[in-house]
């Protein structure tokens, strides 16, 4: 739910309790005259998402050129509450030209119901060009081609301090049982917790700990299971999913092990998820699960590199010979195709438009098109590699493709209740309860 990054993670971002802002005068979605909204103008282009901030001054950098070079006038509008008001204003005939959005199974739900317009041919040649297969498939639906990516994210990142390491004697794990022993020998030589962690995030609290679980179930049970398990033909209380929750107890929920700096296994819940960072950099936290994103909540000046201040490496899969990652990322789909329309998803699909946010920091793209070199965090050029990479094995944050109800509702609430002490048994139960019921 990248991150200039202090304002969002990449799914779901709109439920941060960060308030909306409206970029280029927007400020009630207009539209351009194409069915998308009213008002804006011929060449005037509305586009509705989650990014706010920060993060959304840099989104209209990345194509103010565009703009000029092309008469076209993007007004864009960010807003914390983007799933709820964009299904007004789509039922109510008056939505943006263009939305952003933060999960494929939102994205899909708009496909369905008709109200998203298949995406123009370019768009489509330019998503088959650029991107893997599976980024693919997340813009299409019935076999319908409705929107091209936009930026990415990697999870399973495991931050900690070369420094630190190198005066423990230690180095990365390759398996899960060297990781377990390395967090056993970092608390023995330091005498404290070795892990931090923190789930709170606004309205969104508990997403952090769901983000465990994917990289867990993916890595241990494979990429058949994990499909089957974000459509509930495995269910939560599946021993497989069970096991995931156990192996990230054997971490989270043991008040040896956490949490460096902050407190005791409850203040997991309380503590924000971009505050670890910094406990990182100083040595105060010897390991923390966290997305690339991260790398925008480290002080400024902070070195990541190998031999630098912080440095990562992902989460260690029982099988040495693959790699999983788990990501978000946006699906850019429209409402509207007129010609105005048209020439920005084209531009948005592109890597010249990739080039242009990369160049201003903090994010990743899994658009093969981009020149990494112009990158200079080091974790996200490694991150853009493993997004680009067909051999890697890439799965969508599970929790963004679930219904709501379950990914952003009983699965967020219940590892929360996790970390609070109720039993897994019982919270994997509770979680379950959530799934529609057809």
């Amino acid at each position: 739910m990248g991150l200039s990054q202090r304002s969002r993670r990449y799914a779901p971002i709109a439920l941060l309790g960060v308030a909306g802002i409206a970029l280029a005068g927007c400020g009630a979605p207009g539209g351009s005259t194409g069915g998308g909204g009213g008002g804006g103008g011929d060449n005037t282009v509305t586009i509705y998402g989650t990014i706010v901030e920060g993060e959304a001054e840099l989104l209209a950098e990345s194509w103010s050129d565009f703009e000029k070079e092309n008469d076209i006038t993007i007004k864009y509008e960010g807003s914390q509450d983007f799933e709820t008001q964009l299904g007004t204003r789509a039922q109510g005939g008056n939505p943006p030209d263009i939305a952003i959005f933060p999960q494929p199974g939102l994205f899909a739900d708009y496909a369905a119901r008709d109200y998203l317009k298949p995406a123009p041919d370019a768009v489509e040649a330019n998503a088959k060009k650029y991107w893997t297969q599976g980024w693919v498939d997340f813009g299409t639906y019935k076999d319908e081609f409705y929107g091209a990516p936009l930026m990415a994210s990697v999870k399973g990142w495991v931050w900690y301090s070369p420094k630190k390491f190198a005066e423990w004697g230690v180095q990365e794990p390759t398996s899960w049982d060297e990781l377990l022993t390395l967090t056993k020998t970092i608390q023995e030589k330091s005498g404290t917790a070795p892990w931090c962690a923190g789930f709170e995030s606004g309205v969104a609290t508990g997403w952090p700990g769901t983000d465990w679980i994917e990289d867990l179930v993916l890595r241990n049970a494979g990429a058949d299971v994990y499909d089957q398990w974000v459509k509930n033909e495995v269910p939560f209380t599946d021993p497989q999913i069970k096991e995931a929750f156990d192996a990230t107890g054997e971490l989270l929920l043991n008040p040896d092990y956490v949490n460096a700096g902050f407190g005791d296994v409850r203040s997991i819940n309380s503590t924000a998820f971009g505050d670890v960072a910094p406990k990182v950099a100083s040595g105060e936290c010897a390991l923390t699960h966290q997305a690339s994103f991260l790398s925008g909540f480290f002080p400024d000046g902070t070195d990541i590199s190998e031999d630098g201040d912080v440095w990562a490496f992902l989460l260690p899969s029982k099988s040495e010979d693959e790699t999983f990652i788990t990501g978000g990322g946006e699906i850019v789909g429209a409402f509207s195709d007129d010609e105005a329309t048209q020439k920005v998803l084209e531009y948005l699909s592109s890597p010249e438009w990739a080039d242009k946010r990369l160049a201003l920091g903090g994010v990743t793209s899994a658009n093969k098109g981009v020149d990494i070199e112009a990158v200079e965090n080091p974790i996200l050029q490694e991150s853009i590699k493993l997004l680009q990479d067909d051999s890697v094995t890439f799965r969508f944050d599970g929790s963004d493709q679930m219904p709501g109800a379950v990914g952003s509702g009983t699965f967020w609430k219940g590892m929360v209740a996790w970390i609070n002490g109720t039993s897994t048994d019982e919270v994997l139960t509770q979680i379950e309860t959530g799934w529609p019921s057809s």
